[in-house]
Protein backbone atom coordinates (compact mmCIF):
# COMPACT_ATOMS: atom_id res chain seq x y z
CA UNK A 1 0.00 0.00 0.00
CA UNK A 2 1.36 3.52 -0.67
CA UNK A 3 1.51 6.35 1.85
CA UNK A 4 -0.82 7.88 2.32
CA UNK A 5 1.10 11.27 2.95
CA UNK A 6 4.28 13.51 1.93
CA UNK A 7 7.60 11.21 2.25
CA UNK A 8 8.17 13.23 5.17
CA UNK A 9 5.51 12.24 7.37
CA UNK A 10 6.24 10.16 10.23
CA UNK A 11 5.85 6.58 9.16
CA UNK A 12 5.38 3.78 12.22
CA UNK A 13 6.91 -0.05 12.25
CA UNK A 14 5.67 -2.06 15.27
CA UNK A 15 8.19 -4.71 16.41
CA UNK A 16 6.85 -7.63 17.85
CA UNK A 17 3.83 -6.72 19.81
CA UNK A 18 3.74 -8.39 23.25
CA UNK A 19 2.16 -6.27 25.08
CA UNK A 20 -1.38 -3.92 24.39
CA UNK A 21 0.64 -0.57 24.87
CA UNK A 22 1.59 -1.16 21.50
CA UNK A 23 -1.70 -1.27 20.35
CA UNK A 24 -2.97 1.59 22.86
CA UNK A 25 -0.25 4.02 20.80
CA UNK A 26 -3.09 3.69 17.67
CA UNK A 27 -5.55 4.28 19.57
CA UNK A 28 -6.46 7.04 18.14
CA UNK A 29 -5.23 8.93 14.64
CA UNK A 30 -2.64 11.57 14.26
CA UNK A 31 -2.46 13.57 11.32
CA UNK A 32 1.23 13.94 11.11
CA UNK A 33 1.63 10.28 10.77
CA UNK A 34 0.87 7.67 7.79
CA UNK A 35 -2.16 5.54 8.07
CA UNK A 36 -0.21 2.45 7.12
CA UNK A 37 1.33 0.93 9.94
CA UNK A 38 3.97 -1.91 8.89
CA UNK A 39 4.51 -4.69 11.75
CA UNK A 40 7.16 -6.98 12.06
CA UNK A 41 6.54 -9.36 14.27
CA UNK A 42 6.81 -13.48 14.95
CA UNK A 43 3.26 -15.31 13.80
CA UNK A 44 0.89 -16.29 16.92
CA UNK A 45 -1.13 -15.38 19.20
CA UNK A 46 0.38 -12.16 20.69
CA UNK A 47 0.42 -10.61 17.22
CA UNK A 48 -3.29 -11.34 16.47
CA UNK A 49 -4.30 -10.05 19.53
CA UNK A 50 -2.33 -6.73 19.04
CA UNK A 51 -3.84 -6.81 15.38
CA UNK A 52 -7.50 -7.35 16.84
CA UNK A 53 -6.97 -4.42 19.02
CA UNK A 54 -6.44 -2.29 16.08
CA UNK A 55 -9.23 -3.62 14.29
CA UNK A 56 -11.65 -2.60 17.24
CA UNK A 57 -10.26 0.69 16.95
CA UNK A 58 -10.99 0.71 13.24
CA UNK A 59 -14.47 -0.33 13.95
CA UNK A 60 -16.04 0.99 16.71
CA UNK A 61 -18.52 3.31 16.35
CA UNK A 62 -17.08 6.74 17.61
CA UNK A 63 -14.73 7.94 16.05
CA UNK A 64 -13.40 5.18 14.54
CA UNK A 65 -9.33 4.88 13.23
CA UNK A 66 -8.39 4.04 9.53
CA UNK A 67 -5.05 2.34 10.22
CA UNK A 68 -3.47 0.06 7.71
CA UNK A 69 -1.37 -2.88 8.62
CA UNK A 70 1.16 -4.27 6.74
CA UNK A 71 1.81 -7.28 8.69
CA UNK A 72 5.04 -8.85 8.29
CA UNK A 73 5.27 -12.71 10.13
CA UNK A 74 8.57 -14.51 10.35
CA UNK A 75 11.02 -15.71 13.43
CA UNK A 76 13.69 -12.90 11.21
CA UNK A 77 11.30 -9.99 11.74
CA UNK A 78 14.02 -7.72 13.34
CA UNK A 79 16.23 -8.36 10.88
CA UNK A 80 13.76 -7.87 8.02
CA UNK A 81 12.73 -4.52 9.84
CA UNK A 82 15.93 -2.94 9.40
CA UNK A 83 16.21 -4.77 6.12
CA UNK A 84 12.94 -2.74 4.09
CA UNK A 85 12.80 -0.08 6.42
CA UNK A 86 9.62 0.88 5.48
CA UNK A 87 9.22 3.53 8.67
CA UNK A 88 11.19 6.11 10.27
CA UNK A 89 9.90 5.62 14.05
CA UNK A 90 10.04 2.18 16.01
CA UNK A 91 7.13 1.30 18.36
CA UNK A 92 7.80 -1.52 20.99
CA UNK A 93 6.34 -2.94 23.65
CA UNK A 94 6.46 -6.63 24.67
CA UNK A 95 8.90 -9.21 26.12
CA UNK A 96 11.46 -7.05 27.75
CA UNK A 97 14.47 -9.97 27.35
CA UNK A 98 15.30 -8.19 23.65
CA UNK A 99 14.45 -5.00 24.09
CA UNK A 100 17.81 -2.91 24.34
CA UNK A 101 18.94 -5.21 21.68
CA UNK A 102 15.32 -4.08 19.54
CA UNK A 103 16.08 -0.20 20.59
CA UNK A 104 19.99 -0.45 19.64
CA UNK A 105 19.32 -1.87 16.60
CA UNK A 106 17.02 0.79 15.32
CA UNK A 107 19.31 3.53 16.61
CA UNK A 108 22.23 1.75 14.66
CA UNK A 109 20.39 1.62 11.83
CA UNK A 110 18.50 5.63 11.86
CA UNK A 111 15.42 4.85 13.45
CA UNK A 112 13.83 7.02 16.15
CA UNK A 113 12.14 4.90 18.53
CA UNK A 114 9.29 5.21 20.89
CA UNK A 115 9.28 2.27 23.56
CA UNK A 116 7.29 0.95 26.45
CA UNK A 117 9.11 0.73 29.71
CA UNK A 118 11.00 -0.69 30.94
CA UNK A 119 13.85 -0.23 28.60
CA UNK A 120 16.25 -2.47 30.44
CA UNK A 121 15.08 -4.99 32.70
CA UNK A 122 18.76 -5.59 34.33
CA UNK A 123 21.52 -3.31 35.86
CA UNK A 124 24.25 -4.92 33.06
CA UNK A 125 21.83 -3.70 30.30
CA UNK A 126 22.35 0.49 31.68
CA UNK A 127 25.81 0.58 29.82
CA UNK A 128 24.45 -0.70 26.98
CA UNK A 129 21.22 2.04 26.92
CA UNK A 130 23.86 4.82 27.85
CA UNK A 131 25.73 4.26 24.65
CA UNK A 132 22.54 3.95 22.66
CA UNK A 133 21.06 7.38 23.56
CA UNK A 134 24.55 8.74 22.94
CA UNK A 135 24.42 7.20 19.39
CA UNK A 136 20.71 8.58 19.10
CA UNK A 137 22.11 11.92 19.98
CA UNK A 138 25.06 11.62 17.53
CA UNK A 139 22.27 10.80 14.85
CA UNK A 140 19.84 13.16 15.96
CA UNK A 141 17.18 10.74 16.89
CA UNK A 142 14.31 10.91 18.87
CA UNK A 143 14.44 8.05 21.87
CA UNK A 144 11.72 8.26 24.41
CA UNK A 145 9.45 5.86 26.62
CA UNK A 146 5.69 5.63 27.19
CA UNK A 147 5.59 7.49 30.47
CA UNK A 148 1.52 7.52 30.65
CA UNK A 149 1.42 8.80 34.05
CA UNK A 150 2.76 12.53 33.97
CA UNK A 151 -0.81 12.48 32.21
CA UNK A 152 -3.47 11.65 35.38
CA UNK A 153 -4.68 14.77 36.27
CA UNK A 154 -4.99 14.20 39.97
CA UNK A 155 -0.84 13.78 39.19
CA UNK A 156 -0.65 16.88 36.88
CA UNK A 157 -2.21 18.91 40.01
CA UNK A 158 0.08 17.69 42.57
CA UNK A 159 2.70 18.82 40.81
CA UNK A 160 1.47 22.28 40.19
CA UNK A 161 -0.04 22.77 44.00
CA UNK A 162 3.87 21.90 45.12
CA UNK A 163 5.06 24.30 43.15
CA UNK A 164 2.61 27.04 44.75
CA UNK A 165 4.70 27.97 48.17
CA UNK A 166 2.17 29.91 49.84
CA UNK A 167 0.04 27.01 50.35
CA UNK A 168 2.89 23.80 50.04
CA UNK A 169 5.59 25.66 51.57
CA UNK A 170 9.00 23.99 51.00
CA UNK A 171 9.32 20.25 50.14
CA UNK A 172 10.63 18.65 53.30
CA UNK A 173 13.95 16.64 53.11
CA UNK A 174 12.33 13.67 54.75
CA UNK A 175 14.28 11.13 55.99
CA UNK A 176 14.49 7.42 54.80
CA UNK A 177 12.10 6.14 57.10
CA UNK A 178 9.71 9.22 56.64
CA UNK A 179 10.45 10.12 53.07
CA UNK A 180 9.70 13.47 51.65
CA UNK A 181 7.64 11.71 48.69
CA UNK A 182 6.12 8.32 48.48
CA UNK A 183 4.52 6.46 45.02
CA UNK A 184 2.61 3.28 46.13
CA UNK A 185 0.96 1.28 42.73
CA UNK A 186 -0.49 -1.89 43.02
CA UNK A 187 -0.77 -3.38 40.18
CA UNK A 188 -3.23 -6.86 39.24
CA UNK A 189 -2.60 -9.64 37.16
CA UNK A 190 -6.41 -10.46 36.08
CA UNK A 191 -8.21 -7.17 34.53
CA UNK A 192 -10.06 -5.47 31.87
CA UNK A 193 -8.47 -3.15 29.29
CA UNK A 194 -9.93 -1.40 26.79
CA UNK A 195 -13.15 -3.07 27.49
CA UNK A 196 -11.67 -6.50 26.94
CA UNK A 197 -10.79 -9.20 29.81
CA UNK A 198 -6.89 -8.95 29.11
CA UNK A 199 -4.96 -11.91 28.45
CA UNK A 200 -1.53 -12.43 29.23
CA UNK A 201 1.25 -14.54 27.90
CA UNK A 202 2.93 -16.86 30.31
CA UNK A 203 6.27 -14.97 29.84
CA UNK A 204 5.13 -11.76 31.32
CA UNK A 205 5.52 -14.21 34.47
CA UNK A 206 9.32 -14.43 33.76
CA UNK A 207 11.20 -12.09 35.27
CA UNK A 208 14.09 -12.60 32.88
CA UNK A 209 11.87 -11.77 30.23
CA UNK A 210 9.45 -9.22 31.82
CA UNK A 211 11.78 -7.75 34.41
CA UNK A 212 10.94 -8.04 38.37
CA UNK A 213 8.36 -4.71 39.67
CA UNK A 214 11.27 -3.11 40.87
CA UNK A 215 13.26 -2.45 37.31
CA UNK A 216 9.79 -2.32 35.64
CA UNK A 217 6.24 -0.51 37.06
CA UNK A 218 8.66 1.44 39.47
CA UNK A 219 9.82 2.76 36.21
CA UNK A 220 6.99 5.17 36.28
CA UNK A 221 7.43 6.55 39.95
CA UNK A 222 10.82 7.30 39.74
CA UNK A 223 10.13 9.42 36.47
CA UNK A 224 7.14 10.89 38.44
CA UNK A 225 9.06 11.88 40.67
CA UNK A 226 12.05 13.42 39.46
CA UNK A 227 9.05 15.31 37.18
CA UNK A 228 7.02 16.54 40.34
CA UNK A 229 10.06 17.75 42.76
CA UNK A 230 11.72 19.31 39.83
CA UNK A 231 10.05 20.84 36.75
CA UNK A 232 12.14 21.33 33.72
CA UNK A 233 15.32 20.75 35.27
CA UNK A 234 18.06 18.27 33.86
CA UNK A 235 18.63 15.57 36.57
CA UNK A 236 21.95 14.24 36.06
CA UNK A 237 22.82 10.99 37.86
CA UNK A 238 26.55 12.25 37.41
CA UNK A 239 26.43 15.02 38.95
CA UNK A 240 27.54 14.71 42.42
CA UNK A 241 25.20 17.98 43.68
CA UNK A 242 22.05 15.59 42.79
CA UNK A 243 23.44 13.49 45.67
CA UNK A 244 21.60 10.39 43.90
CA UNK A 245 21.65 7.17 46.14
CA UNK A 246 19.39 4.29 46.49
CA UNK A 247 19.23 3.69 50.48
CA UNK A 248 17.30 0.65 50.88
CA UNK A 249 15.92 -1.77 48.07
CA UNK A 250 14.18 -5.45 49.08
CA UNK A 251 11.50 -7.67 46.31
CA UNK A 252 9.22 -10.47 47.61
CA UNK A 253 6.71 -12.42 45.57
CA UNK A 254 3.49 -13.17 45.07
CA UNK A 255 1.85 -16.35 44.56
CA UNK A 256 -0.18 -17.58 42.30
CA UNK A 257 -2.15 -21.13 42.05
CA UNK A 258 -2.09 -22.69 38.99
CA UNK A 259 -5.79 -22.41 37.99
CA UNK A 260 -5.22 -18.75 38.11
CA UNK A 261 -2.33 -18.40 36.04
CA UNK A 262 -4.27 -20.55 33.42
CA UNK A 263 -7.34 -17.88 34.04
CA UNK A 264 -4.87 -15.48 33.16
CA UNK A 265 -2.80 -16.62 30.24
CA UNK A 266 -5.92 -18.99 28.75
CA UNK A 267 -3.03 -22.22 28.69
CA UNK A 268 -2.83 -25.03 30.12
CA UNK A 269 -0.43 -25.95 32.86
CA UNK A 270 3.26 -23.87 33.29
CA UNK A 271 5.90 -23.48 30.43
CA UNK A 272 9.01 -25.11 31.16
CA UNK A 273 10.45 -22.66 31.79
CA UNK A 274 8.70 -21.43 34.83
CA UNK A 275 9.14 -24.36 36.62
CA UNK A 276 12.28 -23.58 38.42
CA UNK A 277 9.75 -21.12 40.14
CA UNK A 278 6.58 -23.61 40.95
CA UNK A 279 6.37 -25.09 44.29
CA UNK A 280 4.57 -28.16 44.89
CA UNK A 281 3.88 -28.31 41.55
CA UNK A 282 1.07 -25.87 41.63
CA UNK A 283 1.85 -22.47 42.76
CA UNK A 284 4.10 -19.85 40.66
CA UNK A 285 6.42 -17.57 42.88
CA UNK A 286 6.27 -14.39 40.82
CA UNK A 287 9.25 -11.34 42.36
CA UNK A 288 6.85 -9.29 41.16
CA UNK A 289 7.01 -6.74 44.28
CA UNK A 290 9.45 -4.83 45.33
CA UNK A 291 10.16 -0.87 47.51
CA UNK A 292 13.28 1.32 47.34
CA UNK A 293 14.37 3.95 48.81
CA UNK A 294 16.41 6.76 46.96
CA UNK A 295 18.05 10.17 47.98
CA UNK A 296 17.80 12.70 45.59
CA UNK A 297 19.39 16.68 46.26
CA UNK A 298 18.99 15.88 49.76
CA UNK A 299 15.11 14.69 49.67
CA UNK A 300 14.42 10.96 50.39
CA UNK A 301 11.61 9.52 48.12
CA UNK A 302 10.25 6.28 48.41
CA UNK A 303 8.71 4.08 45.44
CA UNK A 304 6.87 1.08 46.31
CA UNK A 305 5.42 -1.55 43.50
CA UNK A 306 2.69 -4.42 44.30
CA UNK A 307 1.05 -7.29 42.31
CA UNK A 308 -2.08 -9.44 43.13
CA UNK A 309 -4.00 -11.52 40.95
CA UNK A 310 -6.94 -9.35 40.85
CA UNK A 311 -9.54 -6.44 42.36
CA UNK A 312 -12.75 -7.99 42.40
CA UNK A 313 -14.24 -4.03 43.15
CA UNK A 314 -11.89 -2.14 40.79
CA UNK A 315 -8.69 -2.14 39.11
CA UNK A 316 -5.08 -1.16 39.78
CA UNK A 317 -4.56 1.67 42.63
CA UNK A 318 -2.05 4.56 43.02
CA UNK A 319 -0.79 5.90 46.45
CA UNK A 320 1.23 9.36 46.56
CA UNK A 321 2.18 12.01 49.45
CA UNK A 322 4.17 14.58 48.87
CA UNK A 323 5.18 16.93 52.50
CA UNK A 324 5.45 20.28 52.71
CA UNK A 325 6.31 22.74 55.11
CA UNK A 326 2.87 24.40 55.45
CA UNK A 327 0.39 21.36 53.49
CA UNK A 328 0.81 17.71 52.65
CA UNK A 329 -0.52 16.80 48.85
CA UNK A 330 -2.27 13.50 49.11
CA UNK A 331 -3.50 10.99 46.31
CA UNK A 332 -5.59 7.92 47.50
CA UNK A 333 -7.28 5.26 45.08
CA UNK A 334 -9.08 3.08 47.68
CA UNK A 335 -12.65 2.00 48.44
CA UNK A 336 -13.42 5.01 50.30
CA UNK A 337 -12.51 6.94 46.90
CA UNK A 338 -14.76 3.98 44.86
CA UNK A 339 -11.23 3.36 43.43
CA UNK A 340 -11.25 6.49 41.64
CA UNK A 341 -7.93 8.43 42.20
CA UNK A 342 -8.72 11.47 44.27
CA UNK A 343 -6.39 14.37 45.43
CA UNK A 344 -6.29 15.69 48.93
CA UNK A 345 -4.50 19.03 50.43
CA UNK A 346 -4.41 18.53 54.34
CA UNK A 347 -2.73 21.39 56.25
CA UNK A 348 0.38 20.54 58.42
CA UNK A 349 -0.34 21.16 62.06
CA UNK A 350 -3.62 23.19 63.06
CA UNK A 351 -3.68 26.05 61.16
CA UNK A 352 -6.97 28.72 61.19
CA UNK A 353 -8.99 26.82 59.23
CA UNK A 354 -10.63 29.62 57.61
CA UNK A 355 -7.04 31.40 56.40
CA UNK A 356 -6.22 27.57 54.99
CA UNK A 357 -9.12 27.45 52.92
CA UNK A 358 -8.64 31.22 51.74
CA UNK A 359 -4.82 30.40 50.77
CA UNK A 360 -5.96 26.75 49.16
CA UNK A 361 -8.51 28.50 47.13
CA UNK A 362 -6.34 31.47 45.68
CA UNK A 363 -4.05 28.22 44.95
CA UNK A 364 -6.62 27.38 42.78
CA UNK A 365 -7.81 30.23 41.39
CA UNK A 366 -3.46 30.35 40.27
CA UNK A 367 -4.74 27.28 38.23
CA UNK A 368 -7.38 28.28 36.25
CA UNK A 369 -6.73 29.73 33.48
CA UNK A 370 -5.57 25.93 32.40
CA UNK A 371 -7.78 24.06 34.89
CA UNK A 372 -11.45 26.02 35.28
CA UNK A 373 -13.46 24.93 37.47
CA UNK A 374 -11.48 23.50 40.22
CA UNK A 375 -12.86 23.65 43.67
CA UNK A 376 -12.07 22.00 47.40
CA UNK A 377 -14.85 20.25 50.17
CA UNK A 378 -13.89 19.24 53.32
CA UNK A 379 -13.45 15.46 53.66
CA UNK A 380 -12.03 13.34 56.71
CA UNK A 381 -9.18 12.32 54.18
CA UNK A 382 -9.05 16.46 54.14
CA UNK A 383 -9.39 19.17 51.44
CA UNK A 384 -10.56 16.93 48.22
CA UNK A 385 -9.99 18.77 45.11
CA UNK A 386 -13.53 18.34 42.87
CA UNK A 387 -12.04 18.42 39.46
CA UNK A 388 -14.55 18.68 36.55
CA UNK A 389 -14.96 15.72 34.22
CA UNK A 390 -13.80 17.24 31.20
CA UNK A 391 -9.94 16.75 32.43
CA UNK A 392 -10.73 13.00 33.29
CA UNK A 393 -9.11 10.96 31.25
CA UNK A 394 -8.78 6.95 31.09
CA UNK A 395 -5.40 5.00 31.37
CA UNK A 396 -5.80 4.33 27.78
CA UNK A 397 -5.89 7.65 26.57
CA UNK A 398 -3.23 8.81 28.29
CA UNK A 399 -1.23 7.06 25.64
CA UNK A 400 -2.80 9.32 22.76
CA UNK A 401 -1.13 12.01 25.15
CA UNK A 402 2.29 10.64 25.20
CA UNK A 403 2.27 9.77 21.81
CA UNK A 404 1.76 13.19 20.87
CA UNK A 405 4.09 14.67 22.67
CA UNK A 406 7.00 12.56 21.40
CA UNK A 407 5.18 14.07 17.87
CA UNK A 408 6.20 17.44 19.28
CA UNK A 409 9.56 15.99 19.74
CA UNK A 410 9.90 14.57 16.17
CA UNK A 411 9.00 17.97 15.14
CA UNK A 412 11.93 19.47 17.60
CA UNK A 413 14.21 16.98 16.39
CA UNK A 414 14.82 16.56 19.91
CA UNK A 415 13.58 16.01 23.13
CA UNK A 416 13.97 18.93 25.87
CA UNK A 417 17.31 18.42 27.72
CA UNK A 418 15.51 17.85 31.17
CA UNK A 419 13.54 14.77 29.72
CA UNK A 420 16.53 13.52 27.88
CA UNK A 421 18.96 13.27 30.88
CA UNK A 422 15.71 12.08 33.13
CA UNK A 423 15.21 9.01 30.88
CA UNK A 424 18.88 7.99 31.94
CA UNK A 425 18.88 9.03 35.23
CA UNK A 426 15.76 7.21 35.86
CA UNK A 427 17.20 3.42 34.55
CA UNK A 428 20.50 4.51 36.59
CA UNK A 429 18.11 5.00 39.77
CA UNK A 430 15.92 1.40 38.99
CA UNK A 431 19.07 -0.80 38.28
CA UNK A 432 20.78 0.65 41.00
CA UNK A 433 17.85 -0.32 43.41
CA UNK A 434 17.68 -3.85 41.66
CA UNK A 435 21.47 -4.65 42.18
CA UNK A 436 20.61 -3.72 46.10
CA UNK A 437 17.68 -5.62 46.60
CA UNK A 438 19.77 -8.14 45.73
CA UNK A 439 23.04 -7.87 47.34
Amino acid sequence: MESSQRDNTVRLMTLNPGHFHAGLVQMNQYPEVDSVVHVYAPDGEELQAHLAMIEQFNTRQENPTNWHQEVYRGEDYLGKMVEEKPGNVMVVAGNNARKIEYITTAINNGINVLADKPMIIKPDQFSTLKAALETADEKGLVVNDIMTERHAITTILQKELAQIPELFGQLEAGTPEKPAIVKESVHFFYKTVAGETLVRPAWFFDVDQQGEAIVDVSTHLVDMILWQLFPNQPIDYRDEDNGIEVSHARVWDTELRQSQFELITQQEGFPEYLMGDVESDSVLHVTSNGEFVFKVQDAFAKVSVEWGFTNPEGGDTHYSHMRGTNANLVIRQNVEQDYVATLYVEPVGEPDSEEFEDLLNNALGQLHARFPGLSAVNTPFGCKIEIPEQFNESHEEHFTRVTENYLDALEEGQLPEWERTNLLTKYYITTQAYEKSHN
